[in-house]
């Protein structure tokens, strides 16, 4: 049985072990703003690739926004839905600007910091020392971050205080995307970046980078839950349009559902989508996504309390600014 054939047969005994709703004539068409190609949102593409939107009478674009931005873009009502973080959701409230978390992708920090290896080896590096022993490392180095002030920006930070390390002023970062980021480790124009998988996995299994912390391993503990791959809409888009919030959890339910148990079916989604790694990268990185993303996806208030505390322990926002309650900042009606 080929590849597309064994994947479609999957998708449809998922399908079949969840209650469908009425299908419309016509389906919904619907914005979803995406902040990057991250392989948490692993339960959103099997969505996309077998076919669990449409099912939902879902017709679903698409729109590449890179990091806050497409947060902001549900803010401004120019995107339905967008995928997002617990800390995004807590800062944008304590601003005035409340959002609902329909849907949780990763409950687990899935990011890593590393550094270049040749830097490791010159400061004589114990991968085996604890947190804050491994993070004094990243003194005086050039970090890369996918976009500022970005929840993989704000976990370095985490890392970097644990460190003793002052991130805003005894270390120097540089917004960029993978390939990037990539090509300026080859070079040494940076001395390590902060990224989820595969990027990490990439650099450290060729050699060229160590790991000073990884999130799906406990740095920090207390980072857990989290909420790092949140399905995020508008309060009034789930009153006015329940229909949609509905579809959409339930879509994004089976995607997690579905990952956890057809997982040669997942690779072929992470394939498609970073067709550059090898598949032992892949393999691996499918590992840390599958730890990481709860089936069902629900929301943990607990998961945007530490959005929160994250926040704080970042820089981003005081501590007096956190909120008193997260209460109408989530749901988890729609993925039940």
């Amino acid at each position: 049985m080929n590849s597309f054939v064994k994947s479609t047969a999957a998708a449809l005994a998922v399908a079949a072990c969840l209650v469908a709703p009425a299908r419309a004539a016509d389906p919904d068409h619907v914005i979803l703003s995406l902040p990057a190609d991250g392989m948490h949102f692993l339960a959103f593409y099997a969505a996309q690739d077998f076919h669990f939107l449409e099912q939902q009478g879902l017709d679903v674009k698409v729109v590449f926004i890179p990091g806050i931005g497409s947060f902001n873009a549900v803010v401004s009502g120019a995107a339905d839905f967008s995928i997002g973080s617990g800390a995004s959701l807590a800062r944008a409230a304590s601003r005035g600007q409340r959002m609902l978390a329909i849907a949780n992708m990763s409950s687990r920090p899935t990011w890593s910091v590393v550094v270049r290896k040749d830097i490791a080896e010159a400061k004589h590096f114990d991968p085996k020392a604890p947190l804050a022993e491994r993070a004094k490392i990243l003194k005086d180095l050039r970090m890369g971050i996918g976009g500022v002030n970005t929840v993989a920006h704000a976990y370095l930070k985490v890392i970097a205080k644990i460190g003793g390390v002052d991130p805003d002023n005894a270390m120097v970062v540089a917004a960029m995307q993978p390939p990037d980021v990539m090509a300026a480790m080859s070079r040494k124009a940076i001395d390590g970046f902060v990224d989820g998988p595969p990027w990490p996995q990439k650099s450290t299994q060729a050699g060229d980078t160590v790991f000073v912390s990884e999130g799906i391993a406990g740095d920090p503990e207390w980072l857990a839950p989290i909420g790092s791959g949140l399905i995020i809409t508008k309060p009034q888009t789930c009153t006015d349009r329940r229909a949609l919030c509905e579809k959409m959890g339930r879509a994004v339910a089976m995607g997690a559902k579905f990952i956890h148990e057809h997982p040669d079916d997942a690779m072929e989604s992470l394939k498609k989508r970073f067709p550059q790694v090898d598949h032992d990268v892949l393999a691996q990185s499918l590992v840390i996504v599958q730890k990481a993303t709860p089936s069902p996806p629900i929301v943990e208030e607990a998961a945007i309390i530490n959005g929160d505390k994250m926040n704080v322990q970042a820089g981003l926002m005081k501590e007096d600014d956190m909120l008193k309650s997260y209460a109408g900042l989530f749901t988890d009606e729609f993925v039940r």
